[in-house]
């Protein structure tokens, strides 16, 4: 189930073993009974392990990129800038964790006492992450639970276990405490009873809609909190310009970055009816002018992608492409005249295909942006600031971009609505998914 299948030459690197039920049983007590003495602790004293997480990170950047250009398949200097953002958001709450875990006082409308809301940890908090980012979504799962002072069992994508691995050596030479953070190579059935057990407080999901509503029903039975990041069909709204060539380099790079396979990633272009053409024409010059360097993550995420762009030709689309699918290498393409009952209108495309739109005013483009069953991210290219704050507060996603691609940050909180989920992640809302809010009352 584990293994390391490089995608550019389709050959298992190495596999690992999936965890027996023992090996699961040791590490859900070793959390349960590591959680007491490592809340215990000052912040300062957590503190101290986050930054050094993230200093590994940095030191280790080039051994970690590697990893992952054979795991999944990215570029090199985009995995190891995706190690280096990961030292980032550990850093973010090293430097930030006082801060944010400080006593919340309330003053008392009738005057007599004290109050306050003292924010400490729960216990245990489970992980499963995707493969995409196969650093970085642990560090924006990891990094605030163990600075809040929650323990962290980590199951890793598949395809990602020796990222997994290397990043559990991380967490050791830092000195966080055995039990504390745990790699687990579990299976399905094994997180199902893993969910279940009484000293699990929480479930994060970064993955596919299907394993989110999978994850959301087992805990619901169990009565535990998950947080959901989930797909994303992120429109990119171009309603005005004063450089048409930089505003299509811009949506290049929202649709391509990671080879177009990221959540939040641009992938429906929604043009208004006067820059239609004009982009449509450089945008489509860019796109197929692009080289397929890079592979898709796996073979079956190639031929997934190429069933629903011959859905969405066969439906009525038009297609242009630069080339034809070669394994796990895919071709840049941009789908036009994709109408409402084409079965891509609504699916999210995860690889360097793009649909373009045409839309007749402000008014038809956030319609087209918001008729979509996800509400992850968005984007807005405006020259009218008045306009752009007004198209912000009219789309029914949990991210809106203006101007920009690309801004992510440790200190922006990440997440969506709709079927992309709910909870966020980075930022300060990152660090209260999994935490009690302890009122505390005196009158003395």
């Amino acid at each position: 189930m584990y293994a390391v299948v490089d995608p550019a030459t389709g050959q298992t690197v190495q596999s690992y073993p999936t965890a027996t039920d023992s090996q699961i049983r040791t590490a859900v007590d070793a959390a349960a009974a590591s959680h007491e003495a490592w809340a215990a602790g000052s912040i300062a004293e957590r503190a101290a392990v986050v930054r050094r997480i993230g200093q590994l990170h940095i030191e280790r950047a080039q051994e970690l990129g590697a990893i992952i250009v054979r795991e999944m398949g990215k570029p090199l200097a985009d995995a190891v800038g995706e190690v280096e953002f990961s030292g980032a958001i550990y850093d973010y709450y090293a430097e930030n964790a006082e801060r944010l875990l400080a006593d919340q006082p309330i003053a008392m409308a009738d005057g007599e006492g004290t109050a306050c809301i003292r924010p400490s940890s729960v216990g245990t908090i489970l992980g499963i992450m995707p493969w995409n980012f196969p650093a970085y979504q642990v560090a924006r799962f990891a990094g605030p639970n163990l600075a809040l002072g929650n323990t962290v069992l980590l199951k890793h994508a598949p395809q990602c276990p020796e990222s997994a691995a290397a990043i559990a050596k991380i967490f050791v030479d830092a000195g966080v405490p055995d039990g504390v953070y745990t790699n687990i190579y579990a299976t399905n059935e094994q997180i199902a009873d893993i969910i279940a057990e009484p000293s699990i407080r929480g479930v994060s999901l970064t993955g596919s809609e299907r394993a989110g509503a999978a994850v959301a029903e087992i805990a619901g039975r169990h009565l535990k909190k998950v947080v959901l990041e989930l797909g994303g069909s992120d429109p990119f709204i171009l309603l005005s310009t004063d450089d048409l060539e930089a505003t299509v380099d811009a949506a290049v790079f929202a649709r391509t970055d990671n080879t177009g396979q990221a959540c939040n990633a641009a992938k429906r272009f929604i043009i208004i009816d006067g820059l239609y053409d004009a982009f449509l024409e450089a945008f489509t010059a860019k796109m197929l002018a692009l080289p397929a360097a890079s592979p898709l993550s796996s073979a079956a995420a190639a031929a997934n992608l190429a069933g629903q762009v011959d859905r969405a030709v066969a439906a009525g689309a038009k297609l242009v492409t630069g080339g034809e699918r070669q394994g796990c290498f895919f071709p840049a393409g941009v789908l036009t005249e994709v109408t409402s009952d084409n079965p891509v209108y609504r699916e999210e495309l995860f690889g360097p295909v793009a649909q373009v739109y045409r839309a007749a005013d402000e008014n038809d483009a956030i319609r087209l942006a918001n008729d979509t069953p996800y509400g992850l991210g968005s984007y807005v290219f405006t020259t009218d600031q008045a306009q752009a704050m007004r198209v912000a507060n009219r789309l029914d996603t949990g991210m809106v971009f203006i101007n920009g691609v690309g801004l992510d940050a440790p200190d922006l909180p990440f997440g969506g609505t709709k079927r992309s989920g709910f909870g966020r992640e980075l930022g300060t809302l990152g660090i209260e998914e999994f935490i009690n809010k302890k009122l505390i009352r005196s009158v003395t």
